[in-house]
């Protein structure tokens, strides 16, 4: 059990800290009687974008039916609230569908391939054998997708685990996957400061 738990950690980790590198050319320009050298970087898009506000605005929706259960005494209200008990096959089912859908709804409303494509071609940038404009931002959104795809799984994956221990296997594990995933990127970000400031 230490052993899974330690793996689980380690794929929590490695998935945060994974990007997509989008390398990024710019041209030589000319400003007054300075030439600017061309230069390379890259555009990071990080495997999951979204963090762990899914899981959170996930579990927030499902706490209603209960909560609302909590109020009348139905025969239908109780069902509702019975299928919707955490460990229930019903609320797994929902909360990964819940998780997916918002990974992909706070990912669209948080990046913008637009607004990069446009920022790019305004500072004279570009994405080798892409062309600026409407194709790099079909670019960006076709990996975009591919890369929130990938991480909404990862999300479902992690926030269901400790649930699917508890309820099918017995297992003791009280640790939610939402509160691993603060602690984990909580983690994450102490050390990187701890770093800079050394």
């Amino acid at each position: 059990l230490l052993v899974f738990m330690a793996l689980v950690v380690a794929a929590i980790v490695f998935i945060e800290r994974g990007q997509r590198r989008i390398p990024i050319q710019y041209a030589k320009r000319v400003l007054g009687r300075k030439v600017y050298q061309g230069e390379n970087t890259h555009l990071p898009l990080k495997v999951n974008t979204a963090g762990v506000i899914p899981p959170i605005f996930a579990s927030s929706l499902l706490m209603f039916p209960s909560t609302i259960g909590t109020f009348w005494d139905n025969a239908l209200i109780e069902w509702v609230t019975t299928a919707f008990y955490p460990g229930r096959w019903l609320y797994n089912v929902v909360y990964v569908a819940l998780v997916i859908f918002f990974s992909f709804f706070y990912t669209a409303v948080t990046f913008s391939p637009v607004d990069v494509g446009e920022n790019l071609k305004k500072q004279g940038g570009y994405i080798p054998r892409v062309r600026p404009g409407s194709e790099t931002v079909n670019y960006i959104d076709h990996l975009l997708m591919r890369l929130t795809t990938g991480g909404a799984i990862y999300l479902a994956i992690i926030c269901v685990l400790p649930t699917i221990l508890m309820t099918e296997f017995n297992i003791p594990f009280y640790f939610g996957g939402t509160g691993l995933l603060i602690v984990v990127g909580v983690s994450l970000d102490t050390v990187s400061q701890i770093e800079s400031y050394l």
